[in-house]
């Protein structure tokens, strides 16, 4: 099968526990999971940009892809990160890059279409609405940081999104956490904006719980059905990439099976297991990992 993924890169400099870090980021982990998680027939393209001088940071990864949906930019986004253990990540950024080029020939030949708005500024509207013209299959996105507004010291600070509803429309499978679906919906209370998410032709919503697990939303008969899984309980030496990790472990896992609870299920152990990797080499053990837990 093939798989689209669509999303930014970026550079990150991460503080934690007193510590600082540069590590690679953004769809970087995304493209990461895929790779050790897939089948050996499977095929992932990556849409996304890159810069010469820090390449090395990525290529161990992106070597592995067919390049010809990668360009290079004079500079990807910068991101630092301030990681909390008990709240939500503080986020400032620099270089900000303008919305990918995504080439909408022969779109139909995915099977299915992932999209990270690793910075909110991966795809404009528009894109998505050309994407979704041009495609009859299954566009998952992550909201991240298009929940993120950006202030005149390029701080990402959360808001409500823009014509919310009109991003919807063009998605099959959305995921958020607990922080990005009060960006949503101008509207009080989780249910009420989980009905207006699928109000607007969203067939599955994954809203992640961090610590707490996650649970998908849909639609049967007019009634919204939903089903949780709880995390797994690991304790965590990475605090980064965990969501795209659950995100694309679901889509893959949902595109090749067309099972919701077996993805779900998958996804979870997923994001679990990578919290437990502080290298990069050692997302290896993904698949086998979360089989091993599996049961």
């Amino acid at each position: 099968m093939k798989y689209l993924i669509i999303g930014h890169s970026v550079l990150d400099h991460i503080h934690y526990n007193g510590k600082n870090f540069i590590k690679p980021g953004g769809i970087f982990y995304s493209a990461l999971a895929l790779l050790n998680f897939k089948d050996d027939d499977d095929e992932i393209f990556l849409n996304t940009y890159i810069q010469n001088d820090n390449y090395n940071l990525f290529s161990d990864v992106y070597e592995k892809f067919d390049k010809k949906y990668m360009m290079t930019v004079e500079r990807i986004p910068k991101v630092y990160l301030n990681v909390h253990d008990n709240k939500e990540r503080g986020e400032t950024y620099e270089n900000i890059t303008s919305k990918l080029e995504v080439r909408l020939d022969n779109l139909n030949d995915f099977d299915g279409i992932l999209i990270n708005m690793i910075t909110g500024f991966d795809l404009s509207l528009e894109q998505l609405k050309q994407i979704r013209k041009n495609y009859n299959g299954t566009i998952f996105l992550d909201v991240h940081t298009l929940s993120r507004g950006l202030d005149e010291n390029l701080r990402r600070n959360f808001r409500l999104i823009p014509q919310f509803n009109e991003w919807a429309e063009s998605i099959d499978i959305l995921q958020s956490n607990e922080n990005e679906i009060k960006t949503l919906f101008n509207l009080d209370d989780e249910l009420s904006i989980v009905k207006e998410i699928l109000a607007c032709g969203v067939k599955n919503f994954i809203l992640t719980k961090g610590e707490n697990g996650a649970r998908i939303f849909s639609l049967q008969k007019r009634e919204i059905i939903s089903m949780f899984v709880p995390a797994i309980k690991v304790e965590a030496k990475n605090k980064i990439g965990c969501g795209d990790v659950f995100g694309s472990v679901f889509f893959y896992s949902y595109i090749k099976t067309k099972n919701i609870g077996n993805a779900l299920k998958l996804a979870n152990i997923a994001a679990g297991c990578s919290v437990l990797y502080d290298e990069v080499n050692k997302f290896k053990n993904l698949k086998k990992d979360v089989f091993t837990r599996y049961n």
